[in-house]
């Protein structure tokens, strides 16, 4: 069932579906904030993190839940140019940092028991960074241990749309008292690992093995790429419940498709395992960077799940 909860002066919508609950705002960047767990003894155990905050101001920066990327994730660059890109018509444009969806308005298309679609409604920042007749569709779907979530670009326009979207899970880390990121493994089927430098060039990310725990500061902010699978696992060593990310509906996604891990400090309550459509910058490096066809929709889908 969905029920609306009061906070903060807004109207949040709770899903409680098997011994999974979900607390969203859809219509401030449609916006997972919290999914958690009751256990069968009645504790409590938070899958994704959200702070508690006094105030909604700076809503969209919050580091919790699930920000939506798009049209592009993290920093775009123009020439060297932080904040700017280029379409194909060669005229140099804005674009925040993770894109607009996150701090931008959503319209409730659909709301029910088992989740919620939202359409992007832009404003004035969106039209002057990304001037073109589209709908950006969310689509959650909740279960009694995971989500899906859909990502939908219609093109309504004359020309090809530019996209390269993603997530920003910020995963509860350490979920388990007395415990340290040493004692999460996390397994990523990478080949290639990438960074971004301080001109947008994507460059050599460091050596990882296929398992590595979430205390390697190597992990952080790097790209995963070149995938071999579709799956992210990670969780407490000898212990069940891992969280599984899947990226994309096929079991080798294409080759730019993109993982990435990154925390802001190492007492951080959170780890973000993210699922991207490629690394950023995509508009400059065309890595990644997908299109859409004049009358045509592309999609973008993910799974998270409680093993």
């Amino acid at each position: 069932m969905v029920e609306d909860v009061p906070y903060l002066g807004a109207t949040l919508r709770r899903w409680r579906v098997g011994a999974s609950t979900f607390l969203a705002l859809p219509e401030r960047g449609a916006r997972l904030m919290n999914w958690h767990l009751t256990l069968g003894d009645g504790t409590v155990r938070d899958v994704l993190h959200w702070p508690e905050n006094t105030t909604l101001e700076g809503f969209a920066k919050v580091r919790g839940g699930n920000p939506i990327l798009f049209p592009f994730c993290a920093r775009t660059f123009d020439r060297g140019e932080q904040n700017a890109w280029r379409a194909a018509d060669g005229v140099r444009r804005p674009m925040p940092t993770h894109g607009l969806a996150r701090q931008g308005a959503f319209k409730l298309t659909r709301l029910d028991a088992r989740g919620f679609s939202a359409q992007f409604v832009p404003g004035d920042e969106a039209r002057a960074a990304y001037p073109y007749n589209y709908a950006f569709t969310v689509a959650y779907r909740f279960a009694p241990l995971g989500l899906a979530c859909e990502f939908r670009l219609e093109n309504f326009g004359k020309e090809p749309l530019p996209w390269c979207a993603g997530h920003h899970f910020y995963f509860t880390l350490p979920w388990s008292p007395g415990l340290t990121r040493a004692d999460y493994p996390i397994r990523i089927p990478a080949r290639r690992r990438l960074r971004q430098d301080a001109a947008g060039q994507l460059v050599a990310g460091p050596p990882l093995q296929p398992e590595e725990t979430l205390a390697n500061p190597g992990l952080v902010d790097t790209f995963h790429t070149a995938l071999t699978g579709n799956t992210v696992v990670f969780g407490e060593r000898g212990r069940p419940g891992d969280i599984a990310v899947k990226l994309g509906t096929e079991p080798v996604p294409p080759a730019d498709t993109t993982f990435v891990t990154w925390t802001e400090r190492p007492d951080s309550p959170f780890y973000c395992v993210e699922p991207w459509m490629g690394p950023p910058n995509a508009p400059e490096t065309k890595t990644g960077l997908q299109w859409v066809a004049p009358g045509k929709a592309g999609t973008f889908a993910v799974e998270v799940a409680v093993q």
